[in-house]
């Protein structure tokens, strides 16, 4: 299988319980809830995203061929002094590539992965991390995981109804754009009243980095 990635990096994971440790993200092209293309977003399932997953053109982006050769540019992202690898397989939807055999060729050289999905299809077996991330109006079937990353407000798509899923750990994230520090407040108060849940800020974009 071939795979379409926008752009593969090492950084510091900005977002969610994990926020903080290193990581290489490789974000996948494409997304079932949106194109990516300006033109589409109002016609979109989710029209507030603020990732650019479009094409491939990115660092490191590219059309790779198979496993092995993906595997060989993300083994060289990693730095050599640092000991516990650890990959976050994000997009667009992941979930549109990612497959078994690249879960398992990852964990033979020694990489912990992790993903960030919308929850609209079925994980591979054997991911270390599963974050999700509903979308209103797009019908979540992976009901279970490590963390449940809900980007607030949402009208008429409230925590709540989340609570009883299968998940470790309950984030809810400001929505960004023109109305930031409103969500910020407006998310702060919900943790306080709600201690299941817990504040997940975009630190990485705080302190200026990816």
């Amino acid at each position: 299988m071939s795979y379409s990635i926008k752009e593969i990096y090492f950084t510091i994971q900005g977002e969610g319980f994990q926020t903080g440790k290193e990581a290489i993200f490789c974000r996948f092209s494409g997304c079932n809830l949106w194109t990516g293309r300006e033109e589409d977003r109002s016609k979109a399932t989710c029209t507030f995203c603020d990732t650019d997953f479009f094409g491939i053109d990115g660092e490191n982006g590219a059309k790779y061929a198979s496993c092995h050769d993906l595997i060989e540019k993300i083994e060289e992202c990693w730095p050599k002094e640092l000991d516990e690898k650890f990959i976050v397989f994000t997009g667009g939807e992941p979930l549109l590539q990612l497959d078994q055999i690249l879960i398992d060729e990852l964990h033979k050289k020694g990489f912990k992965i992790a993903i960030e999905t919308n929850g609209t299809m079925l994980a591979p077996k054997n991911i270390d991390w599963v974050c999700v991330s509903p979308k209103k109006n797009a019908k979540l079937v992976l009901l279970k995981g490590d963390e449940l990353k809900l980007v607030y407000p949402q009208i008429d798509f409230q925590p709540e109804q989340f609570e009883a899923l299968d998940f470790t750990h309950f984030c809810v994230q400001p929505m960004d754009g023109k109305d930031l520090q409103k969500n910020i407040l407006e998310c702060v108060s919900y943790c306080i009243e709600n201690p299941l849940w817990r504040l997940s800020l975009q630190t990485h974009k705080i302190i200026g980095i990816r």
